[in-house]
């Protein structure tokens, strides 16, 4: 059991409490806890140990108890360091941007980050904040100290974090230019048919939707693969339904898609695009079909197209995990994906508080897997790489004359 569940009620009592109550219910639960209990209780409270010591002395003491403290005045009382300095949550946003992941199947966050790295950060943009304030303040913005539960995904490589900062450095200069910025990647494959969805939904009691007792491969309709693209700046995106293949002609048809219905319209006079992609799949770093086909949208569209690949076991980093699929996921949990029409429908339905869009669209076209791209091929291809993990980043121009080896800064 996580502590939000444990110590709910014990949070609840707590939030009503006046300043001497809270102590003294603080107090109580680090004595019960016993060995440790004061420790526990601050990190779970955020009050202070020398505010809980004083509450176990109070407790252990009858007099104390008959004649409490005169209680301070309403508002008195140390100011919430948010409230006495402005600009500390807008910078911590900006920092949390840089390094927060998500799991994509609900709405929780985490970060790579340490409180007190993050603190230090703060520090240097002039804020008096510690590590308890920043661990308080990320909690209070939806953020969750995460076990190991299906968040470890492989060994992490050394230049894991230098990759990570290389990457915002790049999106935060595209997006500065006016130019596009977008996340992709191909959601979990779905049977089509009447199987059970995972999740709930509102319905008359005793009519629950009625689905098959099997989720047998045979019974489905057929199978979708969704392939999502997602703007960071605006905010939005489009979902490719394929009925074949996760190929690389697929994911770059993806991106073609979200072109021309989107970004051509909402970025004029982009001549370059940025792509932040995973290491593997469809859209690989060492997939020589993904920059095969990368190559004829760029040369189709006139845009230089930038990709920079996270590193391996770092997925759940993508923006669009937990920016645009785990609102997808949301939005159609407890509803079986009888059809395409249904996948369609729920997917362009899905929209937040915060001004997502989500568009969609079915993909009729049967791709062609094993397609195997020639050295001749690729050297055709003019492909500039970075300096920093060629591998891993790298730009594709429009071809208007052979090309030539090159470096990029």
């Amino acid at each position: 059991m996580d502590d939000d569940a444990k110590y709910g009620p014990f949070l609840k009592a707590m939030s009503g409490a006046d300043s001497v109550q809270a102590r003294r219910f603080a107090a109580a639960k680090a004595l019960e806890i016993g060995r440790g209990g004061v420790s526990k209780v601050s990190a779970i409270t955020g009050l202070s140990r020398k505010t809980i010591d004083k509450g176990v002395q109070e407790l252990e003491s009858k007099d104390e108890l008959e004649q409490p403290e005169r209680l301070r005045k309403p508002g008195g009382g140390r100011k919430k360091a948010k409230n006495t300095d402005p600009a500390l949550m807008s910078d911590l946003e900006d920092i949390m941007k840089e390094s927060t992941a998500g799991d994509p199947m609900s709405l929780l966050k985490w970060t790579y980050k340490s409180t007190y790295a993050i603190a230090e950060e703060l520090q240097l943009k002039g804020h008096d904040v510690s590590h308890d304030t920043v661990g308080r303040l990320l909690k209070e913005s939806g953020y969750s100290l995460q076990a190991n539960k299906k968040t470890l995904e492989g060994k992490s490589v050394p230049e894991r974090d230098s990759q990570f900062r290389y990457i915002n450095t790049q999106a935060a200069k595209f997006i500065d230019n006016g130019d596009p910025v977008i996340s992709v990647d191909a959601k979990k494959k779905e049977s089509i048919g009447d199987f059970k969805n995972s999740g709930r939904t509102w319905r008359q009691i005793g009519d629950p939707e009625q689905v098959n007792v099997y989720d047998f491969p045979s019974l489905a309709i057929g199978s979708a693969i969704p392939y999502g693209i997602y703007d960071l700046k605006r905010n939005d995106g489009l979902v490719n339904v394929g009925k074949s293949y996760n190929t690389a002609e697929f994911a770059v048809e993806s991106i073609r898609q979200w072109w021309n219905m989107i970004g051509k319209y909402n970025y004029v006079e982009c001549k370059n695009l940025l792509i932040c992609a995973d290491g593997g799949g469809s859209n690989g770093s060492r997939n020589r079909s993904w920059k095969f086909f990368l190559q004829d949208l760029a040369d189709k569209i006139g845009v230089a197209i930038t990709v920079c690949h996270f590193p391996p076991g770092t997925s759940k980093w993508n923006k669009i995990e937990h920016c645009m699929f785990s609102f997808i996921s949301m939005n159609w949990r407890g509803k079986p994906l009888a059809s395409y029409e249904t996948i369609i429908k729920l997917i362009g339905s899905t929209k937040t508080k915060k001004g997502l869009k989500v568009e969609a669209r079915l993909d009729e076209r049967d791709y062609e897997k094993g397609k195997r791209i020639s050295d001749e091929d690729m050297a055709r291809l003019k492909i500039i790489i970075h300096e920093l993990y060629p591998n891993w980043n790298y730009s594709i121009e429009p071809r208007v004359t052979l090309p030539e080896s090159r470096i990029f800064g």
